[in-house]
């Protein structure tokens, strides 16, 4: 029998699989897709995040593949702009996600990892009475597997998280986003392969568009949204991404004749509450473990850490059952991440209210380094000096 079945290879899925094949656990790796695939993302690495990576030795092709990312530019209303570089050394890099997760598939599956996909897990198999649930595996079309431990890794609609009430789409926030990759011949990317480039937030009232400049001479687009389903926006990513872009004065000149490179992509809701308690047998992790709008990037730093944090309580429970584990696992999530979520939270609020962004883009005339402390928060640059650097 397997020690542990990982449901969801994305980054999460990836890093948990990693350290737990580390130790010398069996595990296997399944997803509904095969890799490499596409991801919508903001498709950037803060330095926080690259620095995670390092200190689990899966940093280098990263760094040798990403573009350097030297910190943000920050935009409100009225053409207010504010530059913020990373304190030195510190850097992030830009990456399609597609490259990014088959890069640390790649890793997981050289430590010792299976993989098998595409497979669709249909659900969770379930041993005991209600009160005494345990997860022992799941079942796909063909078969069924069993483990000691399963991790739900598989996303913001995690069929497991969701069809054991572990999980929900809360009523507020309802947010959405769209994104594509585009080039346009009025936006420039850095002329030597070894410069640096900076990320963009536009915040506007009542939504926020993000840009990422990518490796080959693309551009991300995102724009976050308050949306519900059946918008009819959402009918046609491609027309709204243009009007908005057409109807900002700092984007439209560079953008105006931007090109698809392929069809743009709508996701949401993107909120997902996991306060559904904990089954034994069964961990989450990454965004079926919960999702907060992706403001400030840290979607890959919150699957990074957490799918690490999700093997080494399966290693726990492997090793000693499962008393505790999933108390002392909720614990290690609030410690690494309540502080960033309340972060997170402030931000949204500011952007949901139409008069404080335009207070705070007032402010920002006068007192810029309070949005450079900002993007240094947002980067994780505390995370990134206590872990090391963001060198392997």
């Amino acid at each position: 029998m397997l020690d542990c079945i990982i449901v969801g290879a994305g980054p999460a899925g990836a890093i948990a699989g990693l350290v737990l094949a580390r130790a010398g656990a069996r595990v296997r790796l399944i997803d509904r897709t095969s890799f490499p695939r596409d991801k919508l993302c903001g498709d950037t690495v803060n330095p926080g995040t690259l620095a995670l990576l390092a200190r689990l030795g899966v940093a280098a092709p990263v760094e040798q593949r990403g573009l350097p990312v030297a910190g943000m530019r920050i935009t409100g209303a009225h053409g207010i702009a504010v530059d913020a570089t990373y304190p030195p050394p510190l850097c992030g890099r830009a990456i399609v996600r597609r490259e990014l997760d088959w890069l640390l598939l790649e890793r997981a599956i050289a430590a010792g990892c299976e993989l098998e996909a595409p497979a669709t897990v249909r659900a969770a198999l379930v041993d005991g009475t209600r009160r005494e649930a345990r997860v022992v595996g799941v079942r796909l079309a063909s078969h069924e597997l069993r483990a000691g431990v399963t991790i739900a890794a598989d996303g913001r609609r995690s069929s497991l998280a969701f069809d054991l009430g572990l999980a929900r789409h809360p009523a507020q926030p309802r947010r959405w986003a769209v994104g594509a990759y585009v080039e346009s011949s009025r936006h420039s990317h850095p002329a030597q392969p070894g410069a640096e480039w900076t990320g963009e937030m536009h915040i506007r009232a009542g939504r926020y568009i993000g840009i990422a400049p990518l490796p080959g001479g693309t551009t991300n687009i995102c724009l976050v949204k308050p949306s519900r389903p059946g918008d009819a926006d959402l009918r046609d990513p491609g027309a709204l991404l243009r009007r908005e872009i057409a109807a900002d004065a700092q984007l439209r000149d560079r953008f105006g004749d931007s090109r698809f490179v392929g069809p743009p992509v709508v996701l949401g809701p993107l909120a997902v509450d996991a306060g559904g308690g904990g089954i034994d047998g069964l961990v989450l992790a990454g965004d079926a473990a919960g999702f907060v709008d992706p403001m400030t990037g840290d979607g890959l730093r919150f699957a990074v850490q957490g799918g690490e944090l999700a093997a080494r309580a399966a290693l726990e429970a492997l090793e000693h059952g499962w008393r505790g584990v999933h108390a002392r696992l909720a614990a290690r999530r609030r410690e690494a991440f309540a502080g960033k979520h309340r972060f997170n939270r402030a931000l949204r609020a500011l952007v949901d209210s139409p008069h404080a962004v335009v207070a705070a883009t007032a402010s920002a005339r006068v007192v810029p380094f309070v949005v450079r402390a900002l993007v240094r928060r947002a980067g994780d640059c505390d995370l990134a000096r206590l872990t090391g650097g963001a060198t392997d």
